[in-house]
């Protein structure tokens, strides 16, 4: 079974973060909490974290995940970023937002939707990720943990260590989690296009149109 270890919402413990960098620099699996849910987390290169996180939630090889950053300044290393997308990163983030953006050449074409070329860029508002991200020195890649046939992200400590401690490295918990997603927003053309409402407040963005 994986460790289970409870950090602090405000004042991570550095030594638990440095274990979970550590897991995730070997390769390994995470489950840890965002400012919105419990989610499963890899790095970029973790090829077979990669395809466990797929087996876990069951899904196909076209499935996107999101880039977590910890900076708007990193996420520029991934995501291009024209003046009114910075803009509007600078007033949303960090924060409960997804946003759709173009790759640059450093994101492998594998992670990018192979048609637009295009990948989904978050910074959670939470020490705990924000923490994480800095010590890891790149991104964190992410999916919510939702399992095959649920309605809802996993949200209790206990379930999610009895029901994912066999199948991940780790897993950080930090209280019951929230079961609403992010925001997801689609800055690839302009206006932007809100494609899930979330746990972000659209009209603090001067947003409002969601897309089927």
């Amino acid at each position: 079974m994986a460790p289970c270890v409870e950090l602090h919402p405000v004042n991570p413990q550095p030594r638990l973060v440095a274990q979970a960098v550590a897991v995730l620099r070997a390769g390994g699996l995470l489950v840890y909490p965002t400012d919105t849910c419990y989610a499963l987390g890899c790095m970029i290169a973790a090829r077979e974290a990669q395809e466990r996180l797929r087996r876990i939630r069951q899904l196909d090889a076209q499935h996107d995940f999101s880039l977590l950053f910890s900076s708007i300044s990193q996420m520029a290393e991934y995501a291009k970023l024209n003046d009114r997308a910075y803009a509007l990163l600078r007033k949303a983030l960090p924060g409960p937002y997804t946003f759709i953006l173009p790759a640059t050449k450093d994101v492998p074409r594998r992670l990018a939707d192979p048609r637009k070329r295009s990948i989904g860029v978050r910074i959670p508002d939470t020490p705990v990720c924000e923490r994480l991200i800095t010590d890891l020195g790149e991104p964190l890649m992410s999916s919510t943990l939702q399992l095959p046939g649920a309605d809802a992200p996993l949200t209790d400590p206990d379930e999610i260590c009895e029901v994912l401690g066999g199948q991940v490295d780790m897993v950080l918990l930090s209280g019951v989690g929230g079961v609403r997603c992010s925001t997801v927003v689609d800055l690839l053309e302009w206006p932007p296009r809100t494609l899930r409402e979330g746990a972000g407040d659209l009209r603090s963005l001067g947003l409002g149109v969601v897309v089927p």
